[in-house]
């Protein structure tokens, strides 16, 4: 049978193996040069974000293949160049993880219909891309050069191509991820297995093993006991890494969003054993939330771990963006902790401080000196004996838009707490002294008001659990970057959310304690710089 040939219709381009060279090179590259120039002309679009990463030109879909080599960190993405709008993957590099710079296309489709979702393994002197690629199966390219311009792919892909008869298959080949151990190289293989005779499905993930990446076999679904993940969910987009003295695997369920596993890594039967389970998203993933996640090891013990978010308005030329790229780390309890990049602070301009002031109960309070929708804010909060604060972000004067972050001081509660005390009966009032009932609190984004815009999606409140003890003070730190809202709790919980204020005063900041007073302790706003500048 004759095959297909899906050759791009984008340019491409050989460079040098030297990194003088290659940055010569690309200082005159055309494709580049068109890149730079649609970035340009999308400066003055009101709701493109300044300090989070969007790709210079047309859609963009999953961040792929995150990963630090030769100092520098590349991140990967679906990309969709304008004269051949199939999946293409993208390519920026940045030294930081905050300030990025494009780079032309990394990996164009052919053999296959499209360069779908995968990820990286930086292996002694060279990168391995391991992908899917539509139509096919799994494909390998691999990449040697300073800033990863040059990509090889294997001549005998897919190496894991898509079974026959996909129905009688043990396995199904879908988004990979990849790592090395004792020698071999392994693979996840994405997807779901049917609960016959329900018809429903549950996430499963594929174990690949290979001695020399071009020749693979099958071995078992990786995941032992999973009690975590819900009827329904699929295990794309996944990523296996070391965290601490456990291992995370992060992946993307198409019915419920962004989500990671946390336990022990069986490497004698190759198997893995969750004991935790967390979200990156608490609602659908679109329109408006987060979506699939690209991850790397930073060296240290922590994963960095960078999002797309999905639009909720139509955007001319472009639509989705990243969020901020988070670290993920363990505690001596392990127990996971989720913070900014420490370089996030290098964008920070105009300082701005609100000292001590305090919240008497059911008033709103406005601050007028904070007025911009390019932002980040810390603000540390006593709540005394107020069970609930709003902070109103990107709020018109007139509060007709407005979005409300809420914290719920111990409204909430989690099993996990419940280990000081036996025979508890739901309905009985808490109990006192060491054996207290520990309840978890709740953060939420409500964009509710958010915009009076007629095209723009809305969607039901972004609501997450988050635990503090009667010891903690509340820290809030928000990041406000045109139609994105990223809130971070106390170093312990993440929100992000899609905003599209139609009001050009829609800027203002105003914190409301309900019930009783409150202490704002503090708050620090800066001006963000512009990334791309």
């Amino acid at each position: 049978m004759k095959k297909t040939n899906y050759k791009s219709k984008v340019p491409y381009f050989k460079f040098s193996d030297q990194i003088d060279i290659q940055i010569n090179e690309l200082k005159n590259n055309k494709l580049l040069n068109r890149m730079k120039k649609c970035r340009t002309s999308l400066n003055n679009d009101l709701y493109r974000p300044i300090f989070h990463y969007v790709n210079p030109e047309g859609n963009l879909n999953d961040p792929n293949g995150l990963c630090y080599w030769k100092d520098r960190w590349h991140l990967f993405y679906q990309a969709f160049p304008p004269e051949d709008p199939r999946l293409h993957w993208g390519h920026a590099v940045s030294d930081d993880l905050i300030h990025w710079e494009d780079l032309p296309y990394a990996i164009y489709p052919n053999p296959e219909q499209g360069c779908w979702s995968g990820s990286t393994l930086v292996d002694n002197n060279k990168v391995i891309a391991m992908y899917h690629g539509n139509k096919l199966g799994n494909m390998i390219a691999i990449s040697e050069d300073p800033l990863l311009l040059n990509w090889i792919k294997l001549k005998d892909n897919p190496v894991i191509p898509i079974p026959k008869h996909i129905e009688q298959s043990e396995y199904t080949v879908f988004d990979p991820c990849i790592w090395k151990k004792d020698g071999f190289y392994y693979s996840l293989s994405a997807g779901s297995q049917s609960t016959q005779p329900s018809g429903k499905f549950f996430a499963a993930d594929y174990l690949f093993r290979s001695k020399n990446l071009h020749d693979w076999e099958y071995l078992h679904q990786f995941i032992e006991n999973d009690r975590y993940t819900l009827n329904g969910d699929d295990g794309a987009c996944p990523y296996f890494w070391p965290i601490g003295n456990k291992h995370m695997l992060l992946f993307y369920s198409h019915m419920s969003g962004g989500q990671y596993l946390i336990g022990d890594y069986d490497k004698k039967e190759d198997k893995f054993f969750p004991t935790q389970h967390g979200l990156a998203n608490f609602g659908a993933s679109t329109p408006c939330g987060v979506h699939a996640p690209s991850a790397c090891p930073d060296g240290r013990g922590s994963i960095n771990i960078i999002f797309n978010m999905n639009p909720g308005k139509p955007t001319n030329g472009w639509n989705q963006i990243m969020t901020l790229p988070r670290k993920l780390t363990l505690d001596n309890k392990n127990k996971i902790l989720i913070a900014p990049l420490d370089d996030i602070v290098s964008l920070r301009k105009n300082h701005i401080k609100i000292n001590k002031t305090k919240l008497k109960a059911n008033n709103e309070y406005a601050f007028d000196k904070i007025h911009s929708n390019t932002i980040e804010m810390i603000l540390k909060i006593d709540l005394l004996n107020s069970s609930m604060i709003d902070i109103n972000v990107l709020r018109s004067r007139s509060k007709k838009e407005f979005t409300r972050i809420s914290f719920y001081k111990k409204m909430g509660f989690n099993d996990r707490f419940r280990k000081n005390y036996k025979n508890f009966n739901v309905a009985s009032p808490p109990l006192v002294g060491k054996n207290t009932i520990k309840f978890d609190s709740i953060i939420s984004i409500d964009s509710s008001f958010s915009s009076s815009l007629a095209d723009v999606k809305l969607r039901p409140p972004e609501t997450a659990p988050v635990y503090l003890s009667d010891e903690e003070i509340l820290e809030l730190r928000i990041f406000i970057d045109r139609s994105v809202v990223e809130v971070f709790v106390s170093n312990k919980q993440a929100l992000a959310l899609r905003v599209y204020p139609g009001f050009d005063d829609s800027k203002g900041l105003s914190i409301i304690s309900h019930g009783n007073d409150s202490n704002l302790l503090s708050l620090d706003a800066w001006e963000m710089d512009n990334i791309y500048e």
